[in-house]
């Protein structure tokens, strides 16, 4: 295995970050996760808008798209393989231990791993905590993703895949990695951003392909919503057979239409802007 750190392929041995890394010591980083399809990185433009934004919402410098590109691509290319999980990781760098930031200069990391198509469909839990739509962190893919951690242990051990969250005023946000829709009335809705979760890019691509509102939803909407499915970048889209003990029949007929649009859209274009 070959990843890039600071400028080269290195091979995975060898390749160190600093135990000093803000990184590391504060969680003072981003990362964007995308699907590679035999060496094809899917909708790698949006991901690296998304990168910009949330190292602009956390005051890093912009990264330098250019070599996020090459990175992408030589570590792509170092490591053939049918589906990957290509990761890019872009931290504060070596910094003073406590929150002030050195002044080394970013860290950047790419890495691939291999993955496999997830099932069509997945079991679901709701958890007691809730996303802070107004916090600093709101919109960004940051590496602090401890609260993600506990949560999503919680669901495996309830013998599902994922969580899902309530914001701090009661409304449906989002999965510990993941966006949500419902099907209510056979019309297709997602929370919107301004409820705390993350701009998915998958989530804009399926809102945008399969025609979903953006609508202000309470979390009890589970209980009562025909279909509930799950987006993601390596998820694509997928059916909700169950939420916390309620059985649903998944994939629906709106989650089977989205997930053929999603995949037929796909296909055609692996860079949609």
């Amino acid at each position: 295995m070959r990843i890039w750190l600071d400028g080269e392929l290195r091979e995975a041995e060898s390749a160190r970050v600093s135990v000093l890394d803000h990184g590391l010591t504060v969680g003072d980083g981003i990362f964007e996760t995308i699907k590679a399809v035999d060496g094809r990185p899917f909708a790698l433009t949006r991901h690296l808008d998304r990168m910009t934004r949330s190292a602009r919402g956390l005051g890093l410098p912009d990264p330098d798209l250019d070599e996020v590109r090459r990175a992408c691509a030589e570590v792509l290319a170092a490591n053939p393989m049918p589906l990957g999980r290509l990761r890019i990781t872009y931290t504060g760098g070596v910094s003073p231990l406590g929150s002030d930031r050195g002044e080394t200069g970013p860290t950047l990391v790419v890495a691939l791993g291999a993955t496999s198509r997830r099932p069509d469909t997945t079991a679901v839990i709701t958890v007691p905590w809730v996303r802070n739509e107004r916090s600093a962190l709101t919109g960004l893919k940051t590496t602090s993703y401890a609260e993600n951690v506990v949560a999503l242990a919680r669901a495996h051990a309830a013998g599902a895949s994922e969580a899902l969250f309530a914001n701090t005023v009661g409304q449906l946000c989002e999965g510990t990695g993941s966006n949500v829709f419902v099907v209510l009335d056979g019309e297709l809705h997602t929370p919107p951003v301004p409820s705390g979760c993350l701009a998915g890019v998958t989530r804009a691509l399926v809102a945008e392909w399969a025609g979903a509102r953006e609508t202000d939803l309470p979390l009890d909407v589970l209980e009562h919503a025909e279909e509930v499915f799950l987006t993601s970048t390596l998820r694509d889209v997928q059916g909700v057979h169950r939420v916390d003990g309620r059985e649903l029949a998944a994939p629906g007929p709106v989650t089977a239409k989205a997930m053929r649009i999603f995949d037929e859209r796909a296909a055609q274009d692996a860079d949609p802007r």
